[in-house]
């Protein structure tokens, strides 16, 4: 009778870990992409700007914004004032900030890069929207003003190909 409990206790618990490795695999196929622009940026030249004092203090405000994101990669424009923005959130994360072309970015190659993770990218008034646009197939989302530096876009792709957004403004 001892063996017949241990037996139907060992079915048992193997039952319910595999209800848990499927689950792990479903949350692995959706990806999550938070879409900001750059902070603030010194507009005093026109030159590859980098960021002014408040823009820094966004910047370092975004990194505690995402501090409970598991972010597995954040990528920036090749420019100044975006790696400025990202730079605090991927130190925070251990992660290094990898430059994209805004003109490229959603490919095959970035979207199997990124298939099952969660992912920042920085951008700018036009790129951002633009990307949100791309990714979900529609062009739903207009230019961000060039004085808005809080919009968020969190876009997320099922493995069905569905895909939400949700747009926040974030005081800082």
């Amino acid at each position: 009778m001892r063996y017949i409990f241990l037996l139907v206790t060992l079915i048992c618990i193997s039952c319910g870990s595999d209800k848990k490795e499927e689950k792990s695999s479903e949350e692995e196929t959706t990806t999550t992409y938070y879409l900001i622009r750059h902070a603030e940026k010194d507009r005093t030249t026109t030159n590859d700007p980098g960021l002014i004092a408040k823009g820094k203090e966004r910047a370092i405000q975004w990194a505690a914004y995402f501090e409970e994101v598991p972010l597995d990669a954040v990528y920036s424009t090749d420019y100044n004032r975006t790696k400025e923005t990202a730079a605090p959130t991927a130190k925070r994360k251990s992660l290094t900030v990898q430059v994209y072309n805004a003109d490229n970015l959603y490919n095959t190659e970035f979207q199997e890069a990124t298939k099952g993770k969660t992912i920042l990218v920085v951008g700018h008034s036009n790129t951002t929207p633009a990307l949100a646009n791309t990714i979900v197939g529609e062009n739903r989302f207009p230019q961000i003003s060039d004085t808005e530096n809080g919009m968020i876009y969190k876009v997320v792709v099922s493995e069905n190909g569905i895909t939400t957004v949700t747009t926040e403004k974030v005081e800082m």
